[in-house]
């Protein structure tokens, strides 16, 4: 699928979030596809493409604003609920897109509630979202909770990379305290500032790519 193609499907499903009144997954979807636009733009020489892209650029950046005034409003209006829901095949959910708009610089902890932090690549999706949670400067302290691996091995290798993890962030100035539960089954991450983010499948939403370095692996 080609960056054209994804801007488009992430575009078309934005407008769709926005005639539906979803402000905030509509946001998510504009900003996305518009990203997107952006780099078919720098990327394409024909200069009559070029001005037909740029219009469309400018008619959803102007509609993706009118939409974050929605979206706020209706936050100031009480309390508030929102839900996104990830199509089969869908590009541009990285964590940053998911999670950055909770970190509004007020966020001093998070806890996180996922069973399956285990195996390598789910270790490795955890590592990303703390990579996330180092650029917001704000957070200093992180509490994981999650299941132990079902073999000894596999035990092993998964507390000492969770053990690297809390050494790495801990030169950040963030303190992660883990233990493990073999009764967890919810998958939840709660920000200090009152946000809860429940997800069906936890961190691990990522689709397998055909190679590890595929520059959608984590989007």
């Amino acid at each position: 699928m080609s960056q054209m193609d994804s801007a488009v499907i992430l575009l078309k499903r934005a407008t769709e979030l926005d005639s539906a009144t979803k402000y905030e997954e509509a946001l998510v979807c504009y900003q996305e596809g518009i990203q997107l636009l952006m780099t078919v733009l720098k990327g394409t020489p024909d200069e009559d493409k070029r001005k037909t892209i740029r219009e469309k650029l400018e008619n959803y950046i102007s509609r993706a604003e009118l939409v974050k005034g929605y979206a706020k409003d209706a936050k100031r209006a009480g309390p508030h609920h929102e839900q996104i829901q990830i199509a089969e095949d869908a590009v541009g959910f990285s964590y940053a897109t998911v999670f950055s708009r909770f970190l509004d610089g007020s966020v001093i902890s998070v806890d996180i509630e996922d069973p399956y932090v285990r195996n390598n690549h789910q270790v490795y999706n955890f590592l990303r979202f703390c990579e996330l949670m180092v650029t917001a400067h704000s957070v200093k302290k992180m509490n994981l909770v999650t299941g132990l691996s079902d073999d000894y091995g596999g035990r092993e290798q998964q507390m000492s990379q969770i053990n690297e993890i809390q050494h790495s962030l801990k030169a950040h100035g963030i303190d992660l305290s883990v233990s493990y539960s073999d009764t967890l089954h919810d998958r939840e991450i709660r920000f200090s500032n009152g946000w809860i983010v429940k997800i069906g499948r936890g961190l691990d939403y990522f689709k397998p790519t055909k190679v590890q370095t595929s520059t959608t692996r984590c989007s």
